[in-house]
């Protein structure tokens, strides 16, 4: 669709960004992709490259309570009773600022049922030699506090090999168990032991993901960083800060259609159903902002 997407570059890459969603299109180091590329049309699949907010991943029956008063959002995901990736993903964000190499999205969050507050959301992509680096910035412009979270949601490609063959590197040593049926959040469990141990780079293999890990493991510099490798050489990682305590992983298992695709990376700033639990969730004052950024390279 005319005037809905803008195209970037600097260096050895080039990224697509499109309004729907605020989304990251597609995002290619000297012509490899580095994310899952979806069309120019269409809805978007699997939420590839949105910006989820005001509240990331699942939202229990769509329902939480907030300041003594109830809200209600519209269920998207029918067959686990959930709200998914808060109430901007669907949208048409407004593209301003572009330039050669970098361009902003806004999108409005306004009060309602779903919703206490109003919220100005932009997200800044930006491409460098070293890569893409992304800034979201949310900023409470109503009246009342709001609660709110934000997680980006690409999918990573190491290389050409299938997502069994890829080594994963992941700094994390908690992981949030789900149930089966809904994925929604029963209790932290270490990853000691356990197949999701992936704080030493190994293959991937058959192992399922669709969860939310924390206890990161940041270096020096106070930086997170997961990384994805193909057996030929290449790969991929993604680099956050501290905003984000939490990160979800996800293997792109469907049960028909087009399979292991890539991995999501999606640092979080709170975990699956927050609303609900409380747990990590940002409380912005009317006024006040909250911005966080990531970075995506190329390895090899």
């Amino acid at each position: 669709m005319p005037g809905t997407e803008y195209s970037i570059a600097a260096g050895d890459y080039t990224a697509v960004i499109t309004a729907r969603g605020g989304a990251l299109r597609e995002l290619r180091q000297k012509g490899r992709d580095l994310v899952v590329a979806f069309g120019a049309d269409g809805t978007i699949p699997d939420d590839r490259g949105v910006i989820c907010a005001p509240w990331p991943n699942r939202l229990a029956d769509g329902t939480y309570t907030y300041a003594g008063r109830t809200f209600e959002a519209a269920i998207n995901e029918p067959e686990r009773g959930s709200a998914l990736q808060g109430l901007a993903t669907g949208r048409l964000w407004i593209v301003r600022q572009p330039s050669p190499d970098e361009v902003v999205l806004d999108c409005r969050v306004a009060a309602g049922e779903a919703y206490p507050g109003e919220l100005d959301l932009s997200v800044a992509y930006r491409l460098t030699e070293d890569g893409l680096v992304s800034t979201v910035r949310a900023a409470n412009i109503g009246g009342v506090p709001a609660p709110y979270g934000v997680c980006p949601h690409p999918y990573l490609v190491a290389g050409p090999s299938g997502l069994d063959e890829w080594s994963l590197e992941l700094p994390a040593a908690d992981f949030l168990e789900v149930t089966q049926d809904r994925l929604l959040p029963v209790g932290m469990r270490s990853v000691d032991g356990h197949e999701f141990d992936f704080r030493a780079a190994r293959r991937l293999g058959p192992v399922k993901i669709d969860h939310a890990f924390t206890g990161i493991n940041r270096g020096a510099d106070g930086r997170a960083r997961v990384r994805v490798q193909d057996p030929a050489g290449t790969g991929v990682e993604l680099e956050w800060g501290a905003e984000w305590p939490w990160v979800q992983i996800h293997t792109a298992d469907k049960p028909v259609g087009p399979d292991r695709l890539g991995l999501a990376v999606e640092p979080m700033t709170c975990p699956p159903d927050a609303f609900n639990s409380g747990t990590d969730v940002v409380h912005l004052q009317p006024g006040q902002a909250h911005c966080a950024e990531w970075t995506i390279r190329a390895l090899g």
